[in-house]
């Protein structure tokens, strides 16, 4: 193992409850928020040499890091250069743009220009990158239907077409390969080997599918979309959905079938509002929402025999 010299900008003990929309969580051992492509290769080549693992995440509205903290190191991508291109059909724009930069300004700087394609992600919350992996989606829209290709940086940079993401329901094949990940790492006796700590790959950046519209309609729909969304969002600290829909239904819905629409556990609260939220009522730990997230598991099941899938990722 090579020498603990710990790069400038890499931060230590860092808080993650500073960086989850639901303001709570463990400490990660090291944390850092790289602005370019050189720099993100540059942190993973020093976590690879240091033999510790690497998790990569977005803007933290998506996630929930366990009391017991993250061992090694957490990192946000934080690029957001773009740049848009004129395709033959006079109408077609093609827009690259870095993970790092947020949807919500993504969205309107591109519907303010007179381009459509993605105004359905008026107010979604979290990173290009986030949305990317996840298979973002609202409102009638999603990343699959929007996305040309991704930028990914794994041993090297590849180009990944739209098809080579293995979409599915709020789910890619980056997404699998998380999740298996996490699966190994809970599965292998850490002293064995520390080869089992595979290093995620990062999606750096995004080419969307836009066409030529008129600004003013795109900003009407944009507006009826954000009416929408603050009816249905509860005020407070939260992830947004935790549970995906189930196959021709609503996890909202069973969650209030059952009983549990404003269950409190600890300082964790199911919103009175919208069942399909979780809220950290200002002192709720990481395991009260853990507890709370199992235990409307289990009532659905019991009742319903649906085992609810999180839509969030817990580290």
């Amino acid at each position: 193992m090579g020498t603990m010299q710990v790069p400038s900008g890499v931060r230590e003990a860092e808080p993650m409850q500073r960086h989850t929309s639901w303001r709570t969580g463990g400490i990660a051992r090291f944390y850092a928020e790289p602005t370019s492509m050189h720099e993100a290769q540059a942190l993973a080549d020093w976590a690879r040499e240091m033999e510790m693992p690497l998790i990569w995440v977005g803007r933290g509205t998506n996630l929930l890091v366990r009391e017991a903290g993250f061992p090694g190191l957490i990192a946000a991508y934080r690029g957001q250069a773009w740049e848009l291109e004129e395709k033959q059909d006079d109408d077609l724009v093609h827009l690259r743009i870095e993970a790092g930069a947020t949807m919500t300004s993504l969205v309107r700087r591109v519907a303010a220009m007179g381009l459509a394609g993605l105004e359905w992600a008026e107010g979604l919350p979290g990173t290009v990158g986030g949305a990317v992996v996840g298979n973002a989606g609202c409102y009638g829209g999603d990343m699959a239907g929007s996305l040309v290709s991704a930028e990914v940086l794994g041993e090297a940079l590849e180009v990944w077409p739209v098809e080579q993401m293995g979409y599915g329901y709020r789910t890619s094949v980056l997404k699998h390969g998380e999740a298996a990940a996490a699966a190994a790492r809970l599965t292998q006796d850490e002293q064995s080997s520390r080869e089992w700590w595979p290093q995620p790959p990062l999606v750096v950046a995004a080419t969307f599918r836009l066409l030529r519209s008129d600004p003013a309609s795109l900003h009407s729909r944009m507006a009826a979309i954000a009416i929408q969304r603050k009816a249905r969002t509860p005020a407070g600290s939260s992830c947004g959905s935790v549970f995906k829909n189930p196959p021709g239904d609503s996890a909202g819905r069973l969650i209030e079938q059952v009983g549990l629409k404003g269950f409190m556990l600890g300082g964790a609260i199911v919103s009175p509002l919208h069942a399909n939220y979780i809220i950290n009522t200002g002192q709720a730990t990481a395991t009260d929402i853990l507890n709370l997230i199992r235990h409307v598991q289990q009532e659905v099941e019991q009742q319903t025999g649906i085992m609810l899938e999180l839509e969030v990722r817990i580290i």
